[in-house]
């Protein structure tokens, strides 16, 4: 106990994460030399990490350039990434490439917000019922809650979920450029105590899983949770002759047979070769939750043939993603979100915008790789 407190009470000075670094060689009896060299300084992460020794070093590349026509991001963007997985690059730069041949991709913000939601314990239905009606009777003073907490949030609705003597509320809120799971949990919190103080009912958690947070689930993939983007590009069947070595009827097929039917037998939530890559390291390499990824992951891929085109889009309901607050401000991750013009306030749409995009150019190069049957070649090359 003596030597854990003596690793835990230390700020975050150079000196003391140094100390700290110190203690924790002699205890494990190895060289933690690789982890101590890093650019940013160590006091402004305290906001990032609790008992910080160093620093674990992802490599970073870039993708692109890919050209987007959205709401937000407009033009052509070198997309940064951070993986360790060799090949993954190169394959989303070329799907990147068949996508600019074809006259870029196209992007839409169907929905925006982020979610909480606090369970409740009821006498019963009655008692639900009372409280339910008090929720509805009660808007204004609900919104005036939320507005002592956040400058940059809102109410937008509440959905209620009753089930015997639980009461989820599913509440959902706009968060301006943040991610906002920080604000909307205080915010909750709020709600709930006020809830509590005038139907006596019992918040038992602010989040009772109904959200979801981090977790696949399905009222995410239908509803959405963060930002629901949908990304499209139509591809000439000469450009996926001679870019992805394959016909557009390949990669339809493959797409059906794998990401479709493969998929619904599997009981999967998510209906894509590899949404999952894509997200990962544009989350790394800009800051994000990474543990966001899970949800970015519950991506539907569908293919078509248009007019003699390869029609390709992605459908993701769940991209929640900030350009203010979080691992944001850490210098590798602005550095990387000023990259694409992300970084800051009135940017989380871009990003969103941008991350669909790069989902869909990762599975188009792997339809591609999968059609031709490169994958395995591919990954002998550049995976080593």
């Amino acid at each position: 106990m003596i030597e854990s407190n003596r690793l835990k009470n230390r700020g975050y000075s150079e000196t003391d994460v140094k100390e700290r670094r110190h203690i924790i060689e002699q205890k494990t009896k190895c060289d933690l030399s690789p982890i101590a060299d890093y650019s940013f300084n160590s006091e402004k992460a305290s906001k990032n990490i609790e008992n910080m020794i160093g620093v674990t070093q992802v490599p970073l590349g870039f993708a692109g350039p890919i050209l987007i026509n959205g709401d937000f991001a407009k033009g052509r963007y070198l997309v940064p990434l951070a993986t360790t997985e060799g090949a993954l690059i190169a394959s989303i730069s070329r799907g990147m490439s068949v996508i600019t041949s074809a006259g870029g991709s196209k992007v839409k913000i169907f929905n925006n917000m982020m979610t909480r939601a606090p369970v409740f314990r009821v006498d019963g239905i009655d008692h639900c019922v009372k409280v339910i009606e008090w929720i509805n009777q009660n808007r204004r003073l609900l919104d005036n809650v939320v507005s002592e907490t956040t400058t940059h949030g809102k109410l937008l609705e509440i959905e209620p979920f009753p089930n015997g003597r639980n009461l989820h509320i599913r509440l959902k809120f706009s968060t301006g450029d943040a991610m906002g799971m920080n604000m909307v949990t205080i915010a909750s919190e709020s709600i709930g105590k006020l809830i509590e103080k005038n139907t006596e009912a019992k918040m038992v958690s602010v989040s009772g899983n109904m959200c979801t947070d981090k977790k696949p689930a399905a009222i995410n993939s239908i509803y959405g949770r963060g930002k629901y983007v949908v990304a499209e590009a139509r591809i000439p069947e000469d450009i996926v002759r001679v870019k992805l070595h394959s016909t557009t009827s390949a990669i339809i097929e493959l797409n059906e047979r794998k990401n479709l039917i493969g998929s619904a037998m599997a009981g999967s939530l998510g209906f894509n070769a590899h949404a999952a890559n894509m997200a990962a390291a544009l989350y790394i390499a800009t800051g994000q939750d990474p543990a966001h990824v899970i949800e970015a992951s519950m991506c539907i891929t569908t293919c078509e043939n248009v007019n003699e085109n390869l029609y390709i889009a992605v459908r993701i309901p769940s991209i929640e993603v900030g350009t203010v607050g979080g691992g944001t401000n850490l210098p590798s991750q602005s550095a990387a979100l000023k990259m694409i013009d992300c970084f800051g306030e009135g940017k989380a749409c871009k990003l969103g915008e941008i991350t669909a995009t790069t989902i869909l150019a990762g599975e188009l190069s792997t339809l591609g790789a999968q059609a031709a049957g490169h994958l395995g070649t591919a990954h002998r090359i550049l995976g080593r």
